[in-house]
C-alpha cells in the first residue's frame, strides 16, 4: 500500500525554522516528483514547493528564499526546510505525490 507519513510539525517562534519530513512507502519514490502542500485555518489549500525526480525544485513567491525541499531517494525520504518562519506559515502541512494521488496525514506546524 502507498503510504506517506509525514513529522517534524509543532511550534515555534516568528523567525525561526523547523524541518519536515515525509516517508514514503509502496511506489517507486526516486522517479516520482513530490511536492508540500499546506492548509491554513479558515483557507484553502496552498501549494508550498515540489521537486522532481532530478532534484529541480519549485518556489512560490510565498516561500521562495526561506523553504528549502530536498530529497533523500536511498531513505524514500522528502523533507521541507522551513526558515524565517512568520505566523502567515501557521497550517496543516501536507506531503503529496500528485502523480499517483496520495496525500499524507499532514503535521500542524504553528507559528507565533
Amino acid at each position: 500500500d502507498v503510504q506517506l507519513v509525514e513529522s517534524g510539525g509543532g511550534s515555534a517562534l516568528a523567525g525561526g525554522s523547523v524541518r519536515l519530513s515525509c516517508a514514503a512507502s509502496g511506489f517507486s519514490f526516486s522517479s516520482y516528483y513530490m511536492s508540500w502542500a499546506r492548509q491554513a485555518p479558515g483557507k484553502g489549500l496552498e501549494y508550498v514547493t515540489a521537486i522532481d525526480s532530478g532534484g529541480g525544485s519549485y518556489y512560490p513567491d510565498s516561500v521562495k528564499g526561506r523553504f528549502s525541499i530536498s530529497r533523500e531517494n536511498a531513505k524514500s525520504t522528502v523533507y521541507l526546510q522551513m526558515s524565517s518562519l512568520k505566523a502567515e506559515d501557521t497550517a496543516l502541512y501536507y506531503c503529496v505525490s500528485w502523480t499517483i494521488g496520495y496525500w499524507g496525514q499532514g503535521t500542524q506546524v504553528t507559528v507565533s
